[in-house]
């Protein structure tokens, strides 16, 4: 083809190339992942994935099938909650009838024995919700697990501090009780239970790591490390100073002891608060040795310690805290004889109750019989009073028929 006296084959040769003089294409390679985008990636929120998917990214394996080591964990499980339910409302009932009890120190360890209650209560439910049952929770569910078990031990603190310090004004002011007023004491009281259930709601309202996976611990899977050391810390900061403020009074007290020991009267009521004092601090030691051990163990998990094998003493310290709740009263029953008789009298007013209820029973049940008998002897007496009179008529018809025969 020839245009204007020109041939285009040079230009056709320098437009159309061969295939071996073609270029290679370089592959098309994915985007690399740089740190910026991981950690974008790691903030994306996971609220539609299941519990488990939380177990597997902490490394916190959930038992797909019951072991024998799982019956007998729950079954002493329950039987401690239910021992701890009973004995804490056994206290508290002890303290509502005895008008002895009826000062702000005893309310308050009344309100301590509903924090055990609550606890007892709590592991109960945990009970059911724990071992290959914890993949059949959801999210929400999960987290009022856990919301139950910190607003326990979160009342149980609080209101150890508030004895603390009741504690601190009475001895400090020569005094037995308290003089503060019932409605104080309520108020106190509402007020130790809103801090517990604030504390207890803190992580399901955003203090979790369900949106940063790298921040959620080994031993609760679904709380941040954070938190975990926040919780750890101000509770452990809590019982250093409980325990500074017992020291100071009982100083106290043994340098008061000297000049109150010439007096009858002082050293009977030095005598008395003492007394009181041993069986509170006897409660604060029992609380910081079942707790501390978990508290520690929860702080380790926080900071990430990976070489110290948190969930090998999960479960110790698990059992170990839930007997806490039971130890108090036991205390109360071994220190203080007034607690003693008023649990002796509740218990001998069940069993009277119990059985004068058997008796009722086992009464009605007898005068039932006799009734029976008699009303069947009434219906043979009946019947054979019917047949004489059957008798007497058809006797009484033949001999009226018998003359007009």
């Amino acid at each position: 083809m020839r245009r204007g006296g020109q041939s285009f084959p040079l230009l056709c040769s320098t437009l159309s190339l061969s295939p071996s003089q073609t270029p290679p294409l370089r592959p098309v390679l994915p985007p690399q992942a740089s740190k910026m985008d991981t950690t974008a990636d790691d903030k994306v929120c996971h609220f539609n994935e299941s519990v488990e998917f939380f177990y597997n990214e902490s490394g916190k394996r959930i038992s797909l099938r019951w072991r024998k080591r799982d019956y007998l964990v729950v079954a002493l499980g329950l039987t401690v909650c239910v021992i701890v339910i009973l004995a804490n409302i056994l206290v508290m009932t002890a303290i509502v009838i005895n008008r002895r009890f009826h000062f702000p120190i005893y309310y308050l360890l009344g309100n301590l024995a509903a924090a055990d209650l609550f606890s007892g209560i709590s592991y109960l439910h945990l009970m059911f919700h724990t071992g290959p049952w914890t993949r059949y929770l959801s999210q929400r569910q999960w987290f009022v697990r856990q919301g139950l078990i910190d607003t326990s031990l979160t009342a149980s603190v609080v209101n150890l501090l508030a004895v603390s310090v009741e504690r601190h004004q009475t001895v400090f002011t020569m005094q037995l009780h308290s003089t503060m007023t019932n409605q104080r004491v309520v108020l106190l009281i509402l007020g130790i239970w809103v801090v517990a259930i604030i504390m207890g709601l803190v992580p399901s309202m955003g203090w979790h790591c369900i949106c940063d996976l790298a921040e959620c611990s080994t031993m609760a899977p679904m709380y941040s490390r954070s938190y975990l050391i926040f919780w750890a810390v101000l509770n452990l900061l809590t019982f250093s100073i409980m325990v500074a403020v017992y020291t100071r009074i009982f100083i106290y007290v043994r340098h008061k002891s000297h000049r109150m020991s010439q007096h009858t009267t002082q050293a009977h009521h030095r005598q008395t608060v003492v007394n009181l004092m041993k069986t509170v601090s006897m409660i604060l030691g029992a609380f910081v040795i079942c707790w501390t051990p978990a508290l520690v163990v929860l702080l380790l998990d926080g900071v990430n310690c990976e070489s110290c094998n948190v969930l090998r003493y999960e479960k110790y310290c698990l059992v170990l805290a839930e007997c806490n709740s039971l130890v108090n009263p036991i205390i109360y029953s071994f220190r203080d004889k007034d607690m003693r008789r008023t649990f002796k009298r509740i218990l001998c007013c069940l069993c009277r109750r119990s059985s004068d209820q058997e008796g009722e029973q086992s009464s009605m049940h007898f005068n039932t019989l006799e009734q029976e008998n008699h009303n069947r002897d009434m219906e043979s007496s009946e019947d054979k009073i019917n047949d004489g009179r059957r008798l007497i008529t058809q006797h009484n018809g033949e001999r009226t028929s018998s003359p007009a025969s």
